[in-house]
């Protein structure tokens, strides 16, 4: 049956912006990359150093999220670090504003959010 998650899709508004946010401050590493001249679309195959990727695609005047962040379908993206206070630290080093450090109430595990430059909800969350 189901064995992983291979990849997260994403379309951003601003192709550049969004490839420098993944790649230069979240240091996705880029596999591949294609410009799709019939869709007028951008394709960015990133990947994390446990093997799972994430696939940036840009497309002539995406329409917005309906609403945020309880809209219907994805609710956020995770990504696994060692250390939360670390990488927000960083995060915010760079830039990026990050909600304050919780504990989940059921695994006692750290975790926050901060937000893509088109306004994903995205997570870290403390691997031990």
């Amino acid at each position: 049956m189901l064995k992983a998650i291979h990849h997260a899709a994403i379309i951003c508004s601003d192709y550049s912006r969004s490839k420098a946010f993944y790649v230069d401050i979240l240091g996705l590493k880029v596999l591949a990359e294609h410009y799709r001249e019939a869709r007028d679309s951008w394709k960015l195959d990133l990947q994390l150093p446990d093997g799972s990727q994430v696939e940036l695609f840009s497309f002539p005047n995406p329409p917005e999220r309906p609403s945020f962040p309880e809209a219907r379908g994805l609710r956020h993206l995770a990504f696994v670090v060692d250390s939360v206070e670390l990488i927000a630290d960083y995060l915010e080093s760079r830039g990026v504003e990050v909600e304050p450090i919780r504990i989940d109430e059921y695994t006692g595990k750290a975790f926050t959010f901060f937000q893509d430059p088109d306004g994903l909800p995205l997570e870290i969350y403390q691997a031990n």
